[in-house]
């Protein structure tokens, strides 16, 4: 169990100290991440930024992830989403108000830039730990396309069979646990705040 998000952060920014000095970016996963990839973009000398993906939330759990969507609207889907309620009417209707949800956020958080180009980068993607895996599969899928030098996922924690499903769209995965046992990521912090919009505006405005 970790203390905190930046207990984690700590740790991770420890595995990752290979990469200290070689101009790395560093993309969070907002908002839970964003605090925690401050942390290892200054401890590796990098730069920080978001990529920005929504979940796409199952008709009556809006915690459980049926699929994600990137800003460019590409929709990943899991095996079960139908299972759970995901019909093509429902889908197009929660893609549709994701991406509005990700428009606001883009005008939000990086409102006088472009996001930073990871082409030709070491691009290294943070969460704070994966459940379904699907918005760090969206995050990866669109980086990919960008033509990184090399894509690393990097997260504290994650059930095995979600790190399978990211590790054939990353060059390398950094996970310090993949308990068998896993209902939610909070259960792995003894100290799991919701991370508000100010205080991700605030991390990138200083970074």
């Amino acid at each position: 169990m970790f203390r905190d998000r930046i207990d984690a952060a700590q740790q991770l920014a420890d595995r990752l100290k290979n990469y200290r000095g070689k101009h790395a970016l560093i993309l969070a996963i907002p908002r839970g991440a964003v605090p925690m990839a401050k942390i290892i973009a200054d401890q590796l000398g990098a730069e920080l930024d978001v990529v920005l993906v929504r979940k796409l939330r199952a008709p009556q759990q809006p915690e459980l992830a049926i699929g994600s969507v990137d800003e460019s609207g590409w929709t990943y889907l899991a095996d079960y989403a139908r299972a759970y309620g995901g019909t093509a009417d429902y889908i197009e209707t929660e893609k549709r108000d994701q991406m509005a949800t990700l428009r606001q956020r883009r005008a939000q958080y990086t409102p006088i830039r472009p996001p930073i180009s990871p082409v030709g980068r070491i691009v290294i993607v943070i969460d704070d730990g994966l459940a379904t895996g699907a918005t760090m599969i969206s995050a990866l899928h669109g980086l990919r396309a960008t033509k990184p030098a090399k894509l690393i996922c990097a997260v504290p924690v994650s059930p095995p069979e979600t790190l399978a499903k990211v590790a054939e769209l990353a060059d390398e995965v950094v996970c310090l646990e993949a308990p068998d046992f896993f209902q939610a990521v909070g259960q792995f912090y003894r100290h799991f705040p919701q991370v508000d919009d100010d205080e991700v505006i605030e991390i990138l405005r200083q970074a």
